[in-house]
C-alpha cells in the first residue's frame, strides 16, 4: 500500500504571483481523497506536482507506493492507438520496454542478421521481466470491460474512433485493475455518462489502492470520498483545508470553520484595541506622571508580544459568485410540441414523434444517453421553434445551426428564449474582450460602461478576466460568463445544455440559487444528479427514440426497466 504526504509546498507563476502557498495535507493509505476549490486554484498543478510532472519549487512531497495518474488530457486523445493509451497510463519500466520490443520489432523487419536478433530476444526478456506479459492479461480484461473487445482485436484500435467516455472507461480499468498502489485521478468522472459514473463511484468503494482524485461532481464525493481536501483562495496565495470526514457533513464543518475563524478574528481584534488603547492611556498619564512611565513600558512590551505572535489563521476568501436570472411573465404554456421528430442533417431518425407541453414555470430537467437528441431538442427551442415570431428570437446574436425535424414545436405568448450552448461555441465573441462584449451589447441587450460591467463581472467573479479574450477563458469561466449574459438578456425561457459541467462547486450552488429565484420556465439537459434535484419534471430522451416523462431521474434504462 502507498500514501502520499505533502508538506508546506509553495508554487510560484511564470509571472512571480503565487499559487500555492505552504499547501499541507495528507492522502491517507488505503483512503480515496477529493481535491476540491475553486476553477484556476490550484488543483490539476498539484496533482503534477505530486506526479512529478513539474519540480517542487518550496517544500517537500513524500510519495510511498507505485504511481498511476490520469491527466486531463485523457477523453480528448486524437493520436496513437488504444495499447498507446494503456502504455500512457502503465508504470514507467514496462512503458520502456514496450518502446524497445517495438523498436527491435521493427529492426527486424529490416535485417535478420544476428545482432538484430539478439536485441529482439533481449527486448522479449525485458518485456517477460517488467511484468508485460501479465499486464497484458490484465489489458484483455480492461478492453473487454470498457469496449467489449478482446485486447488482441482492440490494442491496434485508433484512439480517435472512441469517444471521450470510451477514452476515460479504458483508462479508468486500467488503473483500477492494475499494480500501481497510489492513484492521481484528474477530472475522472468528465466525459462519462451517469452509469458510467455511478460504476466508477463503485469501483473507488471497493478499490484498496490510495487515491487522490479532482472533482466537482457532488453527487460522486458524495458516494465516493473518504476525505475532502479544500484548496482555499488566499490573497497572498492558496491554502488548504482538510475535512476528515465525507462530503455529506462538508458543507456543515465548512460553515463551523468560517465561523470559528471569523470568533477567532473578532477576539484578537478586540484584544489588540484593547492594549492599544491601554498604551495610548499610559502614554498620556506618563506625560504629567513619571510614577507611570514604567506601566506604560509594560503596556507597550505586551502590546508588542501580542502583535508579534501575530493574528489568527486568516480569513480565506470566500466565493461570492452572485447570479440573478429574473426572467419574467409569459402565457400559461411556454412550449408546445405536436407530433415532433427529430433528425439527424443526413435525414437519419434521432427521435420519434413526440407531443409535450412545458408551462410556465416549470423545471423541466431533459435526461437521456449521449446521442439521443436532446441538445437537438433544446437547439430547436433556442432557435425559436419550427416558425418562430419576431416575439420568439433568441436573445442573442450566436448563429444557431438549423434542426431536421417534423411536426411542430412553438413557443408561448411574451416566452423569449436565451440558450446556454454546451460546447461554449460562441465564433461570435472570438477574439473580443469581457468588457468589449458587454460595452457593445447586441440587438437584445442594451451596451454598458465600463464601471457598470466591471461590477457584474465581479459579481461572477471575472473581474480579473475583463480584459482577456472569450477564447482564452477557462471551460467554467466561459460557462459563468455565458449565464452572465442570460442574466442581462430579458430571456423567460432558459434552454440550459450541461450548464454545470465545467462549474466548480460554489459557482454551481450559485446558478441553483440563481434558477430557483428565476421568473420563467427552464429546460436543462443535464447528467448532473445532484443538480436535477432542484427539478420537478423529467423528460427522458431514450435510446430507442421514444420520448417520455417521468416521475424521477432516470439514468440507467437497462436497469430502470426491471
Amino acid at each position: 500500500m502507498g500514501y502520499i504526504d505533502i508538506g508546506r509546498v509553495t508554487h510560484a507563476l511564470p509571472d512571480g504571483r503565487v499559487l500555492l502557498d505552504e499547501v499541507s495535507c495528507k492522502v491517507a493509505e488505503g483512503k480515496v481523497t477529493a481535491l476540491v476549490g475553486a476553477n484556476g486554484s490550484g488543483k490539476s498543478t498539484l496533482l503534477r506536482l505530486v506526479s512529478g510532472d513539474e519540480p517542487v519549487q518550496s517544500g517537500a512531497i513524500t510519495r510511498v507506493g507505485a504511481l498511476g495518474v490520469m491527466r486531463q488530457f485523457v477523453g480528448h486523445m486524437a493520436q496513437g492507438t488504444v495499447r498507446d493509451l494503456l502504455l500512457a497510463v502503465a508504470p514507467p519500466p514496462v512503458a520502456a520496454a514496450a518502446a524497445e520490443l517495438e523498436a527491435a520489432e521493427l529492426a527486424m523487419m529490416e535485417a535478420d542478421d544476428e545482432a538484430t536478433q539478439m536485441r529482439y530476444a533481449q527486448a522479449l526478456a525485458d518485456w517477460a521481466e517488467v511484468g508485460g506479459y501479465d499486464l497484458e492479461v490484465v489489458w484483455d480484461v480492461v478492453t473487454v470491460a470498457a469496449l467489449q473487445e478482446p485486447f488482441d482485436r482492440a490494442q491496434y484500435r485508433e484512439v480517435a474512433t472512441l469517444s471521450g467516455g470510451e477514452q476515460k472507461r479504458v483508462v479508468l480499468e486500467a488503473l483500477l485493475r492494475g499494480p500501481d498502489e497510489v492513484l492521481l485521478l484528474d477530472e475522472p468522472d468528465n466525459y462519462l455518462d451517469v452509469p458510467g459514473k455511478m460504476w466508477l463511484e463503485q469501483r473507488l468503494r471497493e478499490t484498496t489502492k490510495t487515491v487522490l482524485l479532482v472533482s466537482h461532481d457532488r453527487a460522486l464525493l458524495a458516494n465516493a470520498a473518504d476525505v475532502i481536501v479544500t484548496i482555499e483562495l488566499g490573497a497572498a496565495g492558496n491554502t488548504t483545508w482538510t475535512h476528515p470526514g465525507s462530503f455529506a457533513t462538508y458543507h456543515e464543518a465548512r460553515a463551523e470553520r468560517f465561523a470559528r475563524l471569523d470568533e477567532l478574528t473578532r477576539r484578537w481584534e478586540e484584544e489588540h484595541a484593547k492594549l492599544k488603547d491601554l498604551v495610548q492611556y499610559y502614554k498620556t498619564k506618563a506625560a504629567y506622571n513619571d510614577g507611570m512611565s514604567s506601566r506604560l513600558q509594560a503596556a507597550r512590551t505586551r502590546l508588542a508580544r501580542f502583535e508579534d505572535a501575530g493574528p489568527p489563521e486568516a480569513q480565506p476568501l470566500r466565493q461570492a459568485v452572485t447570479m440573478r436570472l429574473r426572467g419574467g411573465r409569459t402565457g400559461k404554456r411556454a412550449v408546445i410540441c405536436e407530433q415532433l421528430a427529430l433528425a439527424t442533417p443526413s435525414g437519419e431518425a434521432l427521435v420519434a414523434p413526440f407531443d409535450c407541453e412545458v408551462w410556465f414555470g416549470d423545471r423541466v430537467a431533459v435526461l437521456g444517453a449521449n446521442g439521443s437528441g436532446k441538445s437537438h431538442f433544446l437547439r430547436l427551442l433556442a432557435a425559436g421553434g419550427s416558425t418562430p415570431d419576431v416575439e420568439h428570437e433568441p436573445v442573442s446574436d450566436v448563429v444557431i445551426e438549423p434542426v431536421h425535424h417534423s411536426g411542430l414545436a412553438r413557443l408561448g405568448a411574451r416566452v423569449r428564449p436565451g440558450w446556454f450552448a454546451q460546447t461554449h461555441a460562441h465564433p461570435e465573441w472570438s477574439g473580443r474582450t469581457l468588457l468589449e462584449i458587454l460595452h457593445r451589447g447586441d440587438e437584445h441587450r442594451d451596451g454598458m460602461g465600463r464601471e457598470a460591467a466591471a461590477r457584474v463581472l465581479d459579481r461572477y467573479e471575472l473581474a480579473r478576466a475583463a480584459e482577456q479574450p472569450f477564447d482564452s477563458l477557462s471551460g467554467g469561466q466561459q460557462a459563468r460568463f455565458q449565464v452572465l449574459l442570460l442574466e442581462l438578456s430579458g430571456a423567460t425561457l432558459l434552454l440550459l445544455d450541461e450548464p454545470t459541467d465545467n462549474l466548480d462547486m460554489a459557482s454551481a450552488e450559485a446558478l441553483e440559487e440563481g434558477l430557483a429565484a428565476f421568473t420563467g420556465t427552464v429546460l436543462a439537459v443535464t447528467h448532473d444528479r445532484w443538480f436535477t434535484r432542484g427539478f420537478d419534471r423529467f423528460l427522458l430522451f431514450g435510446a430507442d427514440g421514444r420520448v417520455r416523462e417521468v416521475d424521477e431521474p432516470v439514468w440507467d434504462e437497462a436497469r430502470a426497466s426491471r
